[in-house]
């Protein structure tokens, strides 16, 4: 209820992410003003016309803007109370090969974000972060690492005013660029293509993720990094629940690729607190509050050398799970297949 009756951005608000936030907070916290800020003008159009119309929906704003453009982030902040900032690089393969973009965006746009954020006086800023943040092994991953730590230390930079914290979740269903979609288009040539039959992947929903950072407005005193507990898959798994039908075909691990993912490495383990439904990692230090965050005293504290990784996660969905989930979450691929490839087998 905190985002209810207030001013609110959305970095990256016409991406997957970004829509399934705005359908949330319409229905059940409306705000009196949403920015969608995005540079693709292309979606802003296609978001205004599915549903998110400003005659629908008139404290909807349309900002079309790259959040490396620092002036017009100030500009879209003006009286904002809230931003979530989730606009990033977000293809590892992509940043593999065009590093300086993703350094530009990730870092640099989350430079610009803190700036105006602060020098707008907004109240409380939540990034996405990722699982490949922790113990990065590619460069998305290093970047959204930096990233976690701009934001962690901007508290510091902020004095006490803007408040800022980071929510690290793992591979998101149905969302675009992600396996679920790409193995229902490759259904239809009769042969999926997997990187390793062993790779172990976290998975969450859009409105689970969606709800996650939410919930962290509410949570938050800054410097926290938000991490919920989530189901593991493998990827042999995703195939068999998608096309059982179908041949696989191994190809190897992709450039910058991990076989298992990680989203509370060992070294991070001795500021984490445990709960029943999460994990907080605190600031190593929060100078900039002498304030004991609420959540301290109903949380535990892990043990050293603890990690949650998706290959020693206590949780697992099995196939039958998680071909329903992807039945209710992601109930048919992206754009067709061109007709050559589809008959290629």
């Amino acid at each position: 209820m905190m985002l209810k009756d207030r001013h609110v951005l959305i970095t990256g608000g016409t991406g997957s992410f970004g829509k399934k936030c705005a359908e949330i907070l319409l229905k059940e916290f409306p705000p009196k003003r949403l920015v969608i800020f995005s540079r693709d003008e292309q979606k802003h159009v296609n978001m205004a016309r599915n549903g998110f119309a400003t005659s629908k929906y008139p404290q909807i704003r349309y900002f079309v803007g790259d959040v490396r453009d620092e002036a017009r982030l100030r500009r879209a902040m003006r009286g904002i109370d809230f931003v979530i900032h989730a606009a990033a690089m977000k293809h590892v393969d992509i940043a593999e090969y065009n590093p300086q973009e993703c350094i530009r965006t990730n870092i640099g746009g989350a430079e610009n974000v803190i700036n105006a954020a602060i020098d707008n006086g907004v109240q409380k800023v939540v990034a996405l972060s990722t699982d490949k943040a922790a113990a990065p092994v590619n460069l998305y991953g290093a970047t959204k690492l930096c990233s976690d730590k701009l934001f962690v230390a901007a508290n510091a930079i902020a004095g006490g005013g803007t408040r800022f914290a980071a929510v690290r979740y793992g591979n998101v269903v149905g969302s675009n660029g992600s396996v679920i979609p790409f193995f229902q288009n490759q259904r239809q040539t009769g042969e999926l293509t997997i990187t390793s039959p062993e790779m172990t992947r976290f998975v969450i929903t859009l409105d689970q993720g969606v709800r996650f950072v939410l919930d962290a407005f509410k949570r938050m005193i800054g410097g926290e990094i938000f991490v919920p507990k989530i189901p593991s898959v493998t990827i042999n798994d995703i195939a068999e629940a998608i096309a059982p039908e179908c041949k696989t075909r191994v190809i190897g691990i992709r450039p910058g690729e991990k076989l298992h993912e990680c989203m509370i490495p060992p070294d991070e383990a001795r500021q984490t607190i445990e709960f029943d439904d999460s994990f907080i990692v605190q600031p190593a230090t929060r100078s900039w509050s002498n304030e004991v965050p609420d959540y301290v005293v109903h949380g535990r504290p892990c043990p050293a050398g603890f990690s949650y990784s998706s290959e020693t996660n206590a949780q697992w969905l099995s196939v039958v799970q998680l071909r329903q989930m992807i039945a209710e979450h992601c109930p048919s691929g992206e754009e067709p297949l061109p007709f050559a490839v589809r008959h290629a087998a």
